[in-house]
């Protein structure tokens, strides 16, 4: 089987506690633990925490919190890569060899099982590094603009300034939700996003950012709108 790691540090510089706050009556955490869960993909689900509180709430969900990440994971700007890559060596050192590993954030509320399925599905066939939950800009990013030293706006990219939006290509960012790991590749190289990549595309209606109380707020107001549409 498989292992899902859901980093989860107890400090929170922009929302306080961040990671157990409460999200439409339950604490946030707990939409990443049940996703993982109803995929079905997996033998052990395990928070990496700092925090005594979180691995509490974490246990309460049914997921484990067998050990306390080191002190030094627990800063900031510690890259995810890192705290991942500390709970995978946790478990070969205690001969518990995973071929795939799939790193979950702890800030989900949209993530579904049939999405985590998907990307299963996908690293199981082929040879690949990662997949990774991503989804498509609104708006062609060729055509972006940025400020030049005056504060007047120039193309970043004028070679395109004159093509229509549906002659560009698709560009897409980081969703936030999930990343399947070939767990070798992963220790080898300890990049969460390895050379080779695939994709687990989101509608953009299930992807929100959560960074700051606005942010928060945002999710709340679609998520509700979408548990209304039968959407999730």
């Amino acid at each position: 089987m498989n292992v899902a790691i859901i980093p989860a540090r107890g400090g929170s510089t922009r929302i306080h506690k961040k990671n157990i706050k409460n999200f439409i009556g339950k604490p946030i955490i707990t939409y990443s633990i049940k996703a993982a869960q109803e995929s079905g993909v997996f033998s052990r689900i395990i928070v990496s925490t700092d925090s005594e509180e979180i691995a509490e709430v974490a246990r309460k969900a049914g997921a484990e919190a067998p050990f306390v990440r080191p002190a030094e994971l627990g800063e900031n700007r510690v890259n995810i890569a890192d705290v991942v890559h500390h709970a995978a060596t946790w478990l070969k050192e205690r001969n518990e060899n995973y071929k795939y590993t799939c790193c979950i954030l702890a800030t989900a509320p949209f993530l579904q099982a049939i999405k985590i399925k998907e990307g299963y599905e996908i690293i199981s066939r082929s040879d690949v590094d990662t997949v990774a939950s991503v989804v498509k800009f609104s708006f062609p990013v060729f055509r972006a603009f940025k400020k030049d030293k005056e504060g007047r706006m120039k193309f970043i990219w004028p070679e395109y300034e004159l093509k229509h939006s549906n002659e560009l290509p698709d560009s897409y960012h980081d969703a936030g939700q999930f990343y399947w790991l070939n767990t070798e590749k992963f220790l080898a190289s300890k990049s969460i996003m390895g050379q080779e990549v695939l994709p687990v595309v989101l509608s953009g209606y299930i992807v929100q950012d959560i960074d700051t109380i606005d942010d928060w707020k945002m999710a709340e107001i679609k998520y509700e709108i979408c548990r209304r549409r039968q959407l999730l």
